[in-house]
């Protein structure tokens, strides 16, 4: 076993899972006598020293982002710390089948969203994987919370970084990295479905001003620029993974809760892992620059072939990034399948590779950067079905600015449909009706009577990033929506990032009929516990997703049928 476990370094991983008669659950022992260690080791940083922790108890960041993306640690050679594959007597079937929904696995940057196997044992999976993981405070960029009860966005970073063990011969060495594959991951307040969109590396956008934590502690403000690639948000100017963050809601309106991130390496570890991922080519392929060789058909690919495959830009389609795009879309949604199929949730020794090897490859916000935290993420995570994950591309068009387009620039109408639906938290998917029973009581606020416009009282006061937006909004109501008694109460304690509205529960019929008026999603309804005394007015706040009078927040019930989508539980065929 590696430095992180105490186990023998010829014993088999199968051998390791022994049944604890105080719980009845299988563990992981991790000395020879199966006691449980009194406490997890220390983090250790590249060189084997322990990581020195901060006053919250956190480890500190193990690189600063002066233009740099951490680097890779030392990955284990073959045959160091690798028992024998576990025979079938020694699986335990039993005990994993019954938990098996306790555990999401999935695949981050390129290859999928593995996180770590959140199944019996996971004491002892914190004590063997905490010290694997890589964190960077990002500080207001993302939340402190590992969920809450809304929606859930994270975003996955796959960079392009080359150096390190096992990257050198990609590409140019010395490379600081940059955003190179980008997915926000949004997961439904219900948890009942998730869409997974794909960022264009190549999207002319702006990115604002950041704030990033250098090594002694301090804050940096890296300056904002603008008309500049996507991928440059992060590792140019020193810009960490944080800037990538503020960068995705600046052009979605949609607030990254946390970040994953993952170098080439991670496709290589993840996929020899889980003893292959399949794929299917219309055609075969042979390319000189990605060194993919595959016949036309199904192939299962691993380690070298792996990264070739989700490399390859010139063997589909146009031979651009967005058809690289659907190729890594492709391999993500048959990462998740095998990461989710039995072959996997019941066989400990590929369970504990697989967390050993996506522990190694990540990096992670510190608001879920311990294996406590990931293994409390991936059982929210796991509620959903994997026929319920969409994945979509962000609706681009070639740069206009370009003789011979290079780049893209965001489609205003079809962008600005998705990420509001993103925004109200509005599912690609067509979920069920038994697993929408949440879904349903939430939408059941919207339901019933509504008051008429002049019967509305509502203060509004404005919590977003639009100055004025309170007075402008009530100017409206009066005079264009017959809402007479709307009052600007100027600007909220505190900005937030989606606009709510405050009401008692004999106002349901003036919040109904105010959220027809504004596009006010469900989720935006906030009801109180006990009704009005005398005349008092709802409370509308405008957050961030405010874009101006007269605009809905929500999108459309739907997606539009040209709207490029992908299941993550469908095998399609590269062209």
């Amino acid at each position: 076993m590696d430095g992180h476990s105490r186990g023998r370094a010829d014993e088999s991983p199968a051998d390791q899972w022994v049944l604890n008669p105080r719980t009845g659950n299988y563990e992981l022992r991790l000395d020879n006598s199966g006691r449980e260690s009194p406490e997890p080791p220390r983090a250790r940083d590249r060189s084997g020293s322990s990581r020195p922790r901060d006053r919250s108890g956190s480890r500190r960041e193990s690189a600063s982002f002066r233009g740099e993306v951490p680097a890779q640690r030392a990955r284990r050679q073959p045959g160091q710390g690798r028992g024998q594959q576990p025979s079938a007597a020694r699986k335990g079937r039993g005990k994993f089948s019954a938990r098996r929904r306790k555990a999401l696995l999935w695949t981050c940057g390129v290859t999928a969203f593995v996180i770590v196997a959140g199944s019996a044992g996971a004491y002892a999976l914190y004590q063997k994987f905490n010290g694997n993981l890589d964190t960077v405070d990002v500080g207001d960029a993302g939340s402190k919370n590992v969920t809450g009860d809304g929606p859930l966005d994270i975003l996955v970073i796959g960079t392009d970084k080359r150096t390190g063990e096992g990257n050198e011969g990609y590409g140019d060495k010395g490379s600081t990295g940059h955003a190179d594959t980008n997915i926000l991951f949004h997961v439904s307040a219900d948890r009942t479905n998730a869409t997974a969109m794909s960022i264009p590396r190549d999207l002319i956008t702006d990115i604002p001003d950041c704030t990033t934590q250098q090594a002694d502690g301090s804050d940096k403000v890296v300056p904002g620029t603008r008309n500049v690639r996507f991928n440059v948000s992060l590792g140019q100017e020193g810009r960490d993974p944080g800037c990538t963050m503020r960068t995705v809601k600046k052009i979605t309106g949609v607030s990254v809760d946390h970040f994953m991130m993952v170098d080439f390496n991670a496709v290589k570890t993840l996929s020899t892992a889980v003893g292959g991922v399949k794929v299917c080519l219309d055609k075969a392929v042979k390319d000189p620059d990605s060194h993919l060789d595959l016949p036309a058909g199904e192939s299962t690919v691993q380690g070298e072939d792996a990264l070739a495959f989700v490399r390859t830009r010139h063997s589909f389609g146009n031979q651009s990034d967005l058809d690289r795009i659907k190729v890594q879309q492709q391999f993500i949604g048959s990462m998740i399948r095998r990461m989710k199929s039995d072959d996997t949730l019941t066989d400990p020794g590929k369970l504990l590779d697989l967390a050993d090897a996506a522990t190694k490859a990540l990096t992670v916000d510190s608001g879920i950067g311990s294996i406590k935290k990931l293994t409390s993420l991936a059982r929210e995570l796991g509620r959903i079905d994997t026929k319920n994950i969409t994945f979509v591309t962000m609706p681009v068009k070639d740069n206009p600015a370009e003789p011979t387009p290079v780049t893209v620039v965001l489609e205003p109408q079809k962008a600005g449909q998705l990420f509001a639906m993103l925004r109200s938290d509005t599912s690609l998917t067509e979920v069920k009706k038994k697993e929408q029973a949440a879904r349903s009581k939430q939408q059941a606020v919207l339901e019933g009577s509504r008051a008429e416009a002049a019967g509305i009282r509502v203060d509004v006061l404005n919590g977003g990033d639009i100055t004025g937006a309170a007075g402008a909004t009530v100017e409206w109501l009066r005079n264009e929506q017959g809402v007479t008694q709307s009052t600007n109460r100027a600007n909220a304690p505190a900005k937030i990032d989606r606009t709510t509205l405050a009401y008692a529960p004999d106002q349901a019929d003036q919040a109904r009929a105010l959220a027809d008026i504004m596009g006010l999603p469900a989720t935006a309804l906030k009801q109180g516990t006990s009704d009005t005394e005398g005349i008092q007015a709802m409370v509308l706040t405008l957050g961030a997703d405010f874009e101006g009078v007269g605009v809905p927040l929500t999108g459309p019930a739907k997606a539009p049928e040209d709207m490029q989508r992908a299941g993550a539980d469908t095998a399609v065929c590269a062209k």
